[in-house]
């Protein structure tokens, strides 16, 4: 299958990205992919939501599972946990992809979110990403967050938006349909 770029939204100091069109039954799936994602308030989590087709708000029904493994760069902290307080049970808010970026002018964080057949309109919507970011816990620190779930929505999903849940953020998030 090929992978096709659709969208490239490059954003400095931006409250959110949205993408609201070319979302449709062109493809069954659609890759964004985040690269070099910064975000300007430590400690903010960086997210995404969608909206049905005529809708606003960015407010559709998740449910979801997290986890992550972290390692710091002084090797005195190895750990893989469940993040049940970052997972959603017919939640509305943004679903977090990131756990506890710092904002260090050298950190980052990259990854895939992966949404499948958004335009069906018999099933739920499922998704999951692979994000990794530096942490801020004073020594430096990987983590590499895993969510999957779905949108517990029938009506077709059209619009995508990301965004930190305190202040903006800089990067690039690149949208690709497979099919």
């Amino acid at each position: 299958m090929a992978m096709t770029l659709i969208t490239t939204n490059t954003e400095t100091n931006a409250a959110s990205s949205s993408f609201t069109s070319s979302i449709d039954s062109t493809y069954k799936l659609y890759i964004f992919k985040l690269i070099d994602i910064n975000p300007a308030t430590a400690g903010g989590l960086f997210g995404f939501q969608a909206n049905v087709d005529g809708q606003s708000g960015y407010n559709e029904t998740i449910t979801s599972s997290a986890f992550h493994a972290r390692h710091t760069e002084a090797d005195n902290v190895a750990q893989l946990a469940y993040g049940a307080s970052f997972d959603q049970a017919e939640g509305t808010g943004f679903q977090s992809l990131s756990y506890d970026a710092t904002n260090d002018a050298d950190a980052t964080m990259a990854g895939e979110l992966y949404i499948f057949n958004p335009s069906n309109t018999t099933y739920v919507k499922h998704f999951y990403a692979t994000v990794n970011e530096m942490i801020r816990n004073g020594a430096g620190a990987s983590s590499n967050n895993r969510v999957a779930g779905y949108f517990n929505v029938t009506g077709a999903i059209d619009e995508v938006q990301f965004k930190c849940s305190s202040g903006n953020f800089d990067g690039t998030i690149k949208m690709y349909g497979v099919g």
